[in-house]
């Protein structure tokens, strides 16, 4: 029986992605769910999961450690790696904006000089103001990205949200919105030759999931 590995992403995904495979009846074993492992076996033995960084799947699943992962299209379109994207899962729902203070808002950002813009995304941050025909210096930064503009290291911000919550808190306006992030499946292209029919029933499954859960939804 062929078992298929797919790298899941620890943290705010990884419950809900779970649920998803769970769904179409690929929970983890019940001790590998209780354990701090970081890979564990599906209750068929059908299915592996690794758990990694989220920004480490695209990379196990391009190399071949994985077949298939779950990676959000932030972090897909920030590294661009070679991975066929077959499937959107309609969870992890989030929008990455171009955030500042109030007084950015209707401001004509292509007449301003030092234009600073603190990101963990400076490749797409980049295209972005390319894309506008604006110059700016993008600051790449790890942690509390809403902080930059208040310490003076930034003028604005491109960053993940999903309320507008932590924004708002620290004195933070929407801009714009630069892209719709949702969590996609991604294949490994040798992997989807080598095992096509593995593969393209487990999309199958997890399509007709997804589009049960969107009817309900709609429903309500």
């Amino acid at each position: 029986m062929e078992t298929l590995t797919i790298a899941l992403p620890k943290g705010r995904l990884q419950e809900q992605v779970l649920g998803l495979f769970a769904a179409i009846g690929h929970d983890v074993a019940e001790k590998a769910a209780l354990s701090r492992k970081l890979i564990l076996p599906d209750v068929t033995g059908r299915l592996r999961y690794v758990l990694a960084k989220p920004s480490d799947v695209p990379v196990y699943v391009e190399y071949g450690a994985a077949d298939l992962g779950i990676a959000g299209l932030d972090v897909l379109r920030e590294h661009e790696r070679a991975l066929y994207e077959p499937l959107a899962l309609g969870v992890g729902r989030c929008r990455m904006v171009l955030a500042g203070p109030q007084a950015a808002r209707g401001r004509n950002l292509r007449l301003a000089t030092g234009l600073r813009v603190a990101s963990k995304y400076p490749h797409l941050a980049t295209q972005y103001f390319q894309r506008q025909g604006i110059s700016a210096e993008i600051i790449p930064l790890d942690g509390s990205i809403e902080l930059a503009p208040a310490v003076g290291l930034a003028d604005l911000l491109v960053d993940l949200v999903e309320t507008g919550r932590t924004l708002r808190e620290n004195g933070l306006v929407e801009l714009e919105t630069i892209l719709e992030v949702q969590a996609m499946l991604v294949v490994n292209r040798a992997s989807y030759n080598l095992r096509l029919a593995s593969i393209q029933d487990l999309i199958g499954r997890l399509a007709a999931e997804i589009e049960r859960r969107a009817a309900e939804e709609s429903e309500r």
